[in-house]
């Protein structure tokens, strides 16, 4: 070996390790913005997932990859703001779920990458020119909440037999969620079921739309999937409780939470799912060439509890096929 060479060599073995990783540390790591349309308790368990999956995959937050977490707590007025800080921190990647909160992001931004983990009414509502070819900044998993509306009923209908009549509530601020409402609407008719239709804006709009219902003779009540109601499950459900009202929801968490029954897709899974968008766009690819994905498992969770409570016998065969029955 030359002197030259070995002197450079020894110089570069010289510097001290802590240096060279603070060296590394002054580089800014690629920043996510993991914007919550609900709360931290509501989502925990969706965003561990999708830590996980980032982790599986060699991103692990605080070591080559940072996470920004923001949470709307349901509130429409909240998800404008969320969006215009991540803008203003620059993250390199939006990752949210919920329409209300794709087209905050979306408004906010035409470059930063968005992906999410569920959606609905992708192109009419222009976040996506097609499932195939999103185009644009925004892509991820596709959600068929309105298209389960008659699976949905069916159910009920085997849990209470004599059903007739069908309050149905919906949050009418959240374009995806009317799709929901109207599909529920169109289904219950073809049923000949009766519906009360009510709708809501806020959280101060939910106890008042339960003692509207107390005037009614309604035999169970539909609730259209809506952060709005995730993150007030608990006393929505108690709520429904008390009004002896059956409830189907489109999430477990409503059932966690004293719903009766749900029937959807796995939220856990596609927040899961949502990490392999990340790690392709983080490693180069671009989100308006990776096609949006729709759900692959749909979970039917029953709370025996909350039938009990209703005086509900729920059919063994029907037990047989729920993925989850809490007790």
């Amino acid at each position: 070996m030359k002197r030259r060479e070995f002197v450079t060599l020894l110089g570069s073995a010289a510097i001290p390790w802590p240096l060279a990783a603070g060296a590394q540390q002054l580089r800014k790591l690629p920043t996510i913005g993991f914007f919550g349309q609900s709360t931290r308790s509501a989502a925990s368990e969706w965003a561990a997932a999708f830590v996980q999956r980032l982790r599986e995959l060699g991103w692990i937050d605080g070591r080559n990859v940072a996470i920004e977490y923001r949470w709307g707590e349901g509130r429409n007025e909240r998800f404008a703001e969320i969006a215009a800080e991540f803008v203003r921190l620059k993250v390199d990647i939006i990752v949210t779920s919920g329409t209300p909160t794709i087209l905050a992001a979306k408004q906010a931004t035409s470059v930063i990458p968005i992906v999410f983990a569920t959606a609905g009414d992708l192109v009419s509502s222009g976040l996506v020119a097609s499932l195939a070819r999103p185009g644009g900044n925004v892509t991820g998993l596709a959600t068929l909440a309105a298209d389960l509306a008659g699976k949905r009923l069916e159910l009920l209908r085997e849990v209470v037999p004599g059903l007739h009549r069908l309050a149905i509530m919906g949050n009418v601020g959240n374009p995806f969620t009317v799709l929901e409402l109207h599909e529920v609407q169109t289904v219950a008719g073809t049923l000949g079921l009766e519906v009360d239709t009510l709708e809501i804006r806020g959280a101060q709009d939910i106890a008042p739309a339960f003692e509207v219902l107390k005037g009614h003779a309604d035999d169970a009540l539909y609730v259209c999937t809506d952060p709005l109601f995730t993150t007030n499950r608990v006393r929505f459900n108690t709520l429904a409780l008390n009004a002896r009202l059956p409830t189907m929801h489109g999430t477990r968490e409503q059932v966690d939470a004293g719903g009766l029954m749900s029937y959807g897709s796995n939220q856990t899974d596609l927040f899961r799912r949502a990490g392999d968008y990340v790690d392709k766009i983080l490693r180069g690819a671009k989100p308006g060439d990776i096609p949006v994905e729709q759900p692959t498992k749909f979970d039917l969770i029953i709370n025996l509890t909350a039938a009990k409570l209703l005086g509900l016998e729920i059919p063994p065969t029907l037990l047989a096929r729920a993925d989850e029955v809490i007790e």
